[in-house]
């Protein structure tokens, strides 16, 4: 089971996004604040590392709570993670925001037990966790150099992206009932391709000034992270893995 939750995404609406990104904005300050935000938000990013390691940790050693009702455990988790996200929106200018934020960090953390403990019984698991963390890495960083490369302005691609993940979602519940081992390495191959270009989108529109909250930026750069990050572990322990 790879793990693969649904960020609260909105295309242009203003919800949960900061205020939306206008073309007759002006360019030099939509530039300074698009940087000044995107500091924040590294910085946030880098923070939310902690309790997110901290709930791994735990859900390793817990994971049999999650493995004893996958379906019921996915669809509890998606029903906090999305109320949390709801709840970092109503408070993005306070610090509760923050605390819900890592709050939230630390229950995908502890989301991830399951696959961890599946990598840590192989031989070569530690090795295809790097792997994918620094395939993570290399994306995330692709991304960001995309975002300040292209001139085009891809606001477009919201509405598109956001229709491609709920039809991963459903895809991914029905696979919970079908057990179809080519499905799930074919969604979470597109999951990784949905949130590496949600990544390209959300950092653009960080850059151009499209978001002016970086709790809120925060939120969905991490929300694109974890979800690569799941689903390319769970490739290259599918595909990779050495249970000898």
């Amino acid at each position: 089971m790879q793990p693969e939750l649904k960020p609260v995404r909105t295309g242009e609406q203003s919800f949960g996004r900061g205020s939306s990104y206008e073309p007759a904005q002006d360019v030099v300050y939509s530039s300074e604040q698009g940087q000044k935000v995107l500091r924040n938000t590294y910085l946030l990013l880098a923070l939310t590392m902690v309790p997110t390691v901290i709930g791994a940790w735990i859900g390793m050693a817990t994971s049999g709570i999650i493995m004893a009702s996958p379906i019921i455990s996915s669809l509890v988790m998606l029903a906090a993670v999305i109320g949390l996200q709801y709840a970092i929106a109503a408070n993005r200018n306070s610090g509760v925001g923050v605390a819900l934020l890592l709050l939230m960090t630390g229950l995908l953390g502890w989301w991830l037990g399951p696959i961890l403990n599946v990598a840590l019984s192989m031989k070569n698991g530690m090795a295809l966790v790097g792997y994918a963390a620094v395939g993570t890495g290399v994306i995330f960083f692709a991304m960001g150099a995309l975002s300040q490369t292209i001139k085009r302005d891809l606001s477009f691609m919201g509405k598109f992206l956001f229709v491609g993940m709920i039809a991963l979602l459903i895809a991914m519940f029905a696979n919970m009932f079908l057990q179809i081992p080519a499905l799930a390495l074919t969604i979470s191959t597109l999951v990784i391709v949905v949130f590496s270009m949600f990544l390209l989108y959300d950092l653009q529109r960080i850059r151009r000034g499209g978001e002016t909250n970086y709790v809120m930026a925060t939120t969905g750069v991490y929300m694109s992270l974890f979800n690569i990050f799941a689903n390319l572990l769970h490739l290259l322990l599918a595909l990779a893995g050495d249970r000898d």
